[in-house]
């Protein structure tokens, strides 16, 4: 299930071509087997070639059949990754060094990243503070650098992708080349794909019942496109890259679930086609741009990071006047009169470290800053303009005492500050007093400035005696408190709930020793990561018994709150090859997790994902006319989850089929790949605990079959 290879997109020159690939993937290999005996932390790692053969609706659902790794998803196209039950801003995404700076706090918004331009994902499982400071209490996904051409190369690849579920059509072009120094490697990617489907006809949103035109999931639909293009120069002791790319979506949000009246919809409109985009839809533009450049001097490996980040989203609704808000939208607004919310963030960020060894000490000294500022608009209100400053140094040290035993140590310094505007309604509501009404521009924010700070470490062993890898780490984390968990004072018209921040919430701490076990034999692996994990003050949003009178129509408050957490849980994989060509493999994972104090003492966090078992056979046969050829089908079993917090429910559990096959086809010098899923084979109709949607009990997608095709061009120089 898990390819510790990682193959380079990028084909090398006509010399002697299947040697240099084969060179590759030795040494990436290597490099991934020898940091997972020599680092104590819990990593994953994940190359195109496992994308290629799960291709979801977005990176995240891609990466969801390892163990401990689930989505928040949002329809068929977006979703934000869910490592051993945490998510939002309590894990991170790095991409090509960067850290990806979106909108991450709301349910709704996912990742803005293609799939297509990733190479190898690397997953921490666990705490990674100390690795990237501020909100890494959960894990990290890491998106590498894709690898340099080859010198004296030119060619590319062309991507296409249809899946049936959702009508979508996409296509990606890669264009790279090199002469010695000097390199490029671009990317255009398209995606058009139409509402989706469920195994069903009706849902219920919140006890109303809603007809499903032909099952299809109304104003689901989206676009896609985006661009990447990294260039620079490289030689043997100097590296400088310059990265830019630019991600532009736009989707629909389920027409059904959205605002507070969802059956007001007009449902002859939407229905005429399941292609178009109607309101309420979103619109969102990710921008970045960054330099990375490394260099050699001597017994040291020094590298810098400087990026800029802009992240533009805009959120579309009808007009419709809640509370005291006017029933005819005045013409003289700031906002237009369908803009319901805007947030435009800029994220400036800077970092340097240097990496070196003395004697058996491999050290590795750093720094970084983070300035990011956030702008809103729109006529709905949620969370303040913030602009908020980060800055860490650390230092990491990996010590070999010998062939079997590594000891690894870390401490980090971390400062943050964070800056909130005031706001006041853009109109009038009654306010009375003294057995007086008068009529006064209620404010839902104040200027507010919060700074933390904080020390974290990590200590950890391994031993690798032979066949057997044994690991431990203990390690400690903390998180920043957001702006929406600060100052937030509004409908979250998603949930159909109002949200009230906290300004006195203190820094979110985090303490987990993790553990690993793994053994491999020639036809046998078996790897079990187990973990325990306390927060002393961790930051939920609890539902409150007070009901919103100014916004809405009577909604429920929820308000932020901290209390003591403790987690454990574990991961399980196996995989066992009957003969060269056949294996069979299982892939498990449990987790618990309980609320100590606060009013929800003794329930559990939201999103919980319940215990799961994927169970997976694959043939790999021998074909003289194809190339690596595969069948697989896999079965994922997902229990009950009754261990919940109100107001959520309780999922059932579900049985769910998949059945993949593939092949390279040999075509002259190139190899053309082509990968075919069936994803829910029979078209099972299951709720996922973790889903976005699953919270009006909205089941997840039906039988989907997804194509791919990989075919690679190059030119002689």
């Amino acid at each position: 299930m898990i390819s510790a290879e990682a193959v380079s997109q990028n084909k090398p020159s006509e010399k002697k071509p299947e040697i240099k690939e084969l060179n590759e993937v030795l040494v990436n290999g290597n490099s991934t087997e020898k940091r997972k005996k020599e680092e104590s932390v819990n990593v994953e790692t994940v190359n195109n070639s496992f994308i290629q053969r799960n291709l979801g609706g977005s990176l995240m659902q891609s990466l969801q059949k390892l163990p401990g790794v689930k989505t928040i998803s949002i329809g068929s196209g977006g979703s934000k990754p869910l490592i051993r039950g945490l998510s939002f801003n309590q894990v991170i995404v790095v991409e090509n060094g960067l850290k990806h700076e979106g909108q991450q706090w709301g349910a709704d918004h996912g990742l803005e990243i293609d799939q297509y331009a990733v190479n190898r994902v690397e997953i921490i499982k666990g705490p990674s503070s100390f690795i990237y400071g501020s909100d890494a209490v959960g894990g990290a996904v890491n998106i590498k650098p894709l690898p340099l051409p080859s010198q004296n190369t030119f060619g590319g690849s062309v991507d296409l992708t249809g899946k049936s579920n959702n009508a979508q059509f996409g296509s990606s072009f890669n264009l790279f080349g090199r002469n010695e120094n000097w390199f490029f490697d671009s990317r255009v990617t398209r995606m058009d794909y139409g509402d989706y489907r469920v195994p069903t006809d009706v849902v219920h949103v919140y006890s109303y019942a809603v007809p499903l035109y032909k099952n299809h999931l109304r104003n689901t639909a989206g676009r896609e496109l985006d661009f990447h293009l990294s260039t620079g120069y490289s030689q043997e002791h100097f590296k400088s890259v310059f990265y830019f790319s630019n991600v532009h979506t736009k989707s629909g949000f389920f027409a059904n679930a959205h605002g507070l009246e969802p059956r007001n919809v007009d449902l002859e409109l939407h229905d005429k086609s399941s292609r178009d985009i109607l309101m309420p839809y979103q619109q969102v533009n990710h921008l970045k741009v960054s330099n990375t450049t490394s260099f050699q001097f001597g017994n040291h490996a020094f590298e810098t990071q400087i990026g800029f980040q802009n992240n533009f989203r805009r959120e579309y609704s009808h007009y419709v006047n809640h509370g005291y808000m006017p029933p005819i939208y005045p013409e003289e607004m700031y906002a237009p009169q369908d803009l319901e919310r805007q947030y435009d963030k800029d994220v400036w960020s800077f970092s340097a470290k240097d990496e070196f060894r003395i004697q058996n000490h491999q050290i590795t000294v750093g720094s970084n800053v983070v300035f990011q500022q956030n702008e809103i608009g729109g006529w709905s209100f949620l969370i303040p303009a913030f602009s908020q400053f980060n800055a860490g140094l650390f230092a990491y040290d990996k010590i070999e005492l010998n062939e079997k035993w590594f000891l690894n140590g870390a401490i980090r310094y971390d400062y943050g500050k964070i800056k909130m505007k005031s706001y006041y309604d853009w109109f009038q509501s009654p306010v009375s007093e003294n057995n007086q009404t008068e009529l006064e521009y209620l404010q839902r924010s104040q200027d507010l400035t919060k700074t933390f700070d904080s020390f974290t470490w990590s200590i950890g062993a391994n031993y690798n005696p032979g066949k057997l890898s044994l690991k431990a780490n203990l390690g400690s984390s903390f998180r920043m408190p957001i702006a929406k968990e600060l100052a937030s004072n509004g409908v979250n018209y998603h949930y159909f709930r109002f949200e009230k921040g906290n300004p006195n919430l203190n820094a979110e701490r985090s303490y987990q020793l993790d553990l690993g076990m793994e053994w491999k034999t020639q036809n046998w692996t078996f790897q079990f990561t187990p973990f325990a994990n306390y927060f002393p003050n961790f930051i939920y949003l609890n539902p409150t018994s007070a009901h919103d009178i100014y916004y809405g129509a009577g909604n429920q408050v929820f308000e932020y709150e901290q209390s003591k957490v403790f987690r454990y849980g574990a991961e399980l994989q196996t995989r066992y090859y009957f003969l060269k060509s056949l294996s069979a493999e299982i892939g498990a994972e449990y987790l618990y997790s309980e609320q100590k104090s606060g009013s929800k003492k003794g329930y559990t966090l939201p999103f919980s994902p319940p215990p799961s078992v994927l169970f997976g056979l694959n043939y790999e046969p021998q074909i003289s006319f194809l190339k690596e050829p595969y069948f697989s089908v896999d079965y994922r079993f997902t229990a009950q989850q009754n261990n919940i917090v109100p107001p959520e429910k309780k999922t059932a559990e579900s049985h769910v089929f998949n059945l993949a096959f593939g092949s390279k086809v040999k075509t002259g010098k190139q190899d053309i790949s082509i990968n075919i899923q069936i994803q829910n084979l029979f078209n099972t109709k299951y709720l996922n605990h973790t889903s976005f949607y699953r919270l009006i009990e909205l089941p997840e997608a039906g039988r989907n079959i997804i194509v791919s095709m990989k075919i690679p061009f190059s030119f002689s120089r």
